[in-house]
């Protein structure tokens, strides 16, 4: 169905029009009247299907009566509040709200942490009607009496179960006791957990329930498949596939910040443009990747899981886990960043021996098993610096790794050439026998670099079992 159908004003159908849309999903066609109709929501959606339009849409129609185009900051209070999880979800909604309230006379902004916080209060004390912010750095602004929180008509809690996940609960309790009493709640989640059903209940009031796929499910426009493979030729594994595949946009994940950035190093040796994106990288350079990767400058952007909400990429094709998550949850997450608005898209785990109870636990999620592709081969040697932190196996001669059932063939190794005399007369090729010095014959110091005896123990010295001494220099 088409957005006209919706009620929406001329204004904004035309700003969805800018957008290239013409067909609501059905996440919106379910949120969007109700929320019109001033309701509270309990919206579980999967990612990927156009939650931001569902609730930012009706919001800039309802608030569309006060617009104004007097500069003074008392014309534009902070009525619609929109809460999100992560710095970068926060400022992609801010973005696609100044989009679709392009031909609106009304203001919105961002505010997360990482980044100065002047800036984001000059644009507060000149008022706004749309603020979308993280937790932290909304308190922050708070407690700098920089934000006015009294005349809040909507609050939006945006992957509400990412925030409970992130420990937000005690900061979104102390600013819901600074919201009106009387206002419009809307909650919405990829996942709807017991914990979700009872912040529900303490927020919304009566609640419509919008549900457009089985809960936790991951979209099925995204097909699930794994390599099982050992954990040290996990990055070759990698890198063929990226290579052979041409893939041009893929985002990889890893579980730890330090892993993140190991494995881009490897990657951009094995000749693979890659960034990395997390927690420990600065808003600027996470904002910096993202763009990196978006524009095609760089063809792998590895992540966390910090990455796994928020990121909106068009048509995001690939998704590969190059190790699982420990919370199965966490997988859906992962791969609702692929799949997205109608497209299809491809999840791809690597999984070594270690990881078959994390993958139990997501096939569980899933209600299904991941298809199990053929090991390509790859070139042999052994990996060093493995970005999951396990040490290489010994190979067998052949470079190869064995397969189930059979035994690689142990040729007779060729013989070594006998080692050559080292400094100081010690022959490593033979076993070691002390032998006494004649004391009346032993060499005097001298600067020609010669192994000594020691003459009161008539043994020869260490030195010479590790070569012989290093001449002194005059």
């Amino acid at each position: 169905m088409s957005f006209e159908t919706l009620g929406l004003m001329p204004e904004l159908l035309h700003a969805i029009a800018d957008q290239g849309y013409t067909e609501a999903t059905p996440i919106q066609l379910k949120a969007i009247p109700p929320v019109l109709a001033r309701h509270d929501i309990m919206g579980c959606a999967q990612t990927g299907t156009g939650k931001t339009a569902g609730f930012a849409l009706p919001i800039l129609q309802m608030l569309a009566p006060q617009q104004s185009a007097s500069p003074s900051p008392a014309r534009h209070p902070i009525r619609a509040l929109i809460l999100t999880p992560t710095r970068e979800l926060a400022a992609q909604v801010e973005e696609s709200v100044r989009a679709y309230g392009k031909y609106l006379a009304l203001r919105s902004t961002v505010v997360f942490g990482g980044v100065d916080i002047d800036p984001q209060i000059k644009v507060l004390r000149g008022g706004v009607e749309i603020l979308v912010a993280t937790p932290g750095r909304l308190l922050d602004h708070v407690h700098q009496k920089t934000v006015n929180l009294s005349r809040v008509e909507i609050l939006v809690l945006d992957e509400a179960d990412r925030m409970l996940d992130m420990g937000f609960m005690p900061d979104i309790k102390r600013i819901l006791a600074l919201l009106p009493a009387q206002r419009q709640n809307l909650m919405f989640s990829a996942t709807f957990s017991d914990e979700i059903k009872r912040l529900a209940g303490q927020i919304l009031r009566s609640p419509v329930m919008v549900e457009v796929a089985r809960r936790n499910a991951p979209t099925e426009l995204v097909t699930h498949q794994m390599y099982e493979v050992e954990a040290e030729r996990k990055r070759a594994l990698l890198t063929h596939l990226i290579k052979s595949r041409d893939m041009r946009q893929v985002l990889v994940f890893v579980r730890m910040k330090r892993d993140a950035n190991r494995l881009t190093r490897e990657l951009v040796r094995d000749g693979v443009a890659a960034t990395a994106i997390h927690s420990d990288r600065t808003q600027g350079e996470r904002m910096q990747a993202l763009e990196d990767f978006k524009q095609g400058t760089v063809n792998v952007l590895v992540a966390t899981d910090i990455a796994a909400r928020g990121l909106d990429i068009e048509l995001l094709p690939y998704v590969i886990n190059y190790e699982l998550p420990h919370v199965a949850e966490d997988y859906i997450h992962r791969i609702g960043r692929t799949g997205r608005a109608g497209s299809t898209g491809e999840a791809i785990s690597l999984v070594c021996a270690d990881e078959h109870r994390m993958l139990d636990d997501v096939e569980r999620a899933l209600k299904s098993k991941l298809e199990r592709l053929p090991l390509p081969q790859l070139a042999g040697g052994r990996q060093s610096g493995s970005a999951g932190g396990h040490h290489a196996a010994p190979r067998h001669a052949t470079g190869h790794k064995s397969t189930p059932g059979h035994k690689p063939s142990h040729s007779k190794p060729h013989p070594k050439p006998p080692a050559a005399p080292l400094p100081g007369g010690f022959d490593f090729s033979k076993p070691y026998e002390a032998k006494q010095a004649d004391n009346a014959s032993a060499p005097a110091a001298s600067h020609t670099g010669h192994a000594r005896t020691h003459a009161r123990s008539g043994r020869r010295p260490t030195a010479a079992l590790l070569g012989g001494l290093a001449a002194k220099k005059s």
